[in-house]
């Protein structure tokens, strides 16, 4: 299997992922040597550790972004055949320990959406995964405001998840960012503290931008 090095800039990131435009999730697979799944229900992050590997990314599972070197994040983003995209983005996990510690200017996931290149792939179901193409990548950081609504979000939602109020969450709070369950089933549980200080047994949580949000950088970038 080829093993690309790791990008040094961003012109040169940017350069690779602009090259993948047109090309199949096959043609990816074949030249690294990657079974295709029949679908993503039982592979679910396939695409996006395939894409990992074509561009060079070298964080893995660590708390950093996929390409360590220039600080970018990658993220894959599925649409539909109308060009919407076809659910929410997965950022990070949600911090349910060590409450007193978190700060907006140190998040990660403020740290998370600093840089992030955006990967448009086709998710229409009708399409095969192995025939379905990929799109023109973006280099994106938010703007002025969208910084500002992503942190008026993370500190609302955060507020509640430190007073131990996890249950009084919905996905309908948020403008951008939502809370919402992440875990592989029922008994992928963590520990957090209730509303009266107990330790409880709770399904992890983790942040998502919404599609319309998602929809507006898209909308912003090919106009």
């Amino acid at each position: 299997m080829s093993v690309v090095s790791p990008p040094t800039s961003e012109e040169q990131l940017l350069k690779r992922a602009r090259q993948l435009a047109g090309l199949t999730l096959a043609d990816l697979a074949i030249k690294f040597n990657q079974t295709i799944p029949k679908d993503t229900r039982h592979a679910k992050g396939w695409i996006g550790q395939l894409v990992e590997t074509t561009l060079g990314a070298t964080a893995s599972s660590l708390a950093e972004p996929d390409f360590q070197l220039i600080g970018i994040e990658l993220k894959t983003l599925p649409l539909t055949n109308s060009g919407k995209p076809k659910e929410s983005t997965y950022v990070c996990t949600v911090p349910l320990t060590n409450l007193h510690e978190q700060e907006w200017s140190s998040c990660w996931l403020k740290r998370k959406l600093q840089r992030v290149l955006w990967l448009p792939i086709e998710a229409d179901k009708r399409i095969p995964l192995a025939s379905r193409h990929i799109g023109n990548a973006i280099l994106w950081s938010p703007d002025e405001d969208e910084a500002t609504q992503l942190q008026q979000d993370w500190e609302e939602l955060m507020e509640l998840v430190c007073l131990g109020k996890l249950d009084q969450i919905t996905s309908h709070m948020g403008r951008y960012l939502q809370i919402r369950p992440k875990g592989a089933n029922a008994k992928s549980l963590t520990t957090t503290l209730d509303e009266e200080g107990n330790t409880i047994q709770t399904l992890p949580r983790g942040f998502y931008l919404r599609p319309e949000f998602t929809q507006k950088i898209i909308q912003t970038n090919y106009a």
